[in-house]
């Protein structure tokens, strides 16, 4: 995808701050973060939202998910606890419509969300 933000960080050709990189999925620091650890995590093949993913070949979401994990561990989240969030669609805030995991630490995470 050409016009594509998150495509374009993946291809390096727009600098971010990576934090967690594999064959399959990016992790980078969130510009607006909303919680002490906001990382996004997105597949580098482009699918528009999760529901794109769910539909993805066997595995990506999958990676994705592990890539989130790796990265909570890594930010030191995991042992206390942290959010995954995909938003799909405009009505639930996607706002980039390459699909991304928000991942969010650090503080305490009330429910209900938004």
């Amino acid at each position: 995808m050409n016009d594509c933000l998150f495509c374009k960080i993946v291809a390096k050709e727009i600098p971010a701050e990576i934090v967690y990189e594999t064959g399959r999925a990016l992790a980078f620091r969130d510009i607006n973060p909303q919680a002490p650890t906001h990382v996004l995590v997105v597949p580098k093949e482009h699918h528009a939202d999760a529901a794109a993913l769910a539909q993805a070949d066997d595995g990506l979401a999958d990676d994705v998910l592990k890539a989130a994990h790796a990265v909570a561990v890594q930010e030191g989240v995991a042992d206390g606890g942290y959010r995954v969030v995909f938003n799909t669609g405009p009505g639930a805030g996607q706002t980039v419509f390459h699909v991304h995991a928000h991942l969010l630490g650090g503080r305490p995470l009330t429910w209900p969300p938004g």
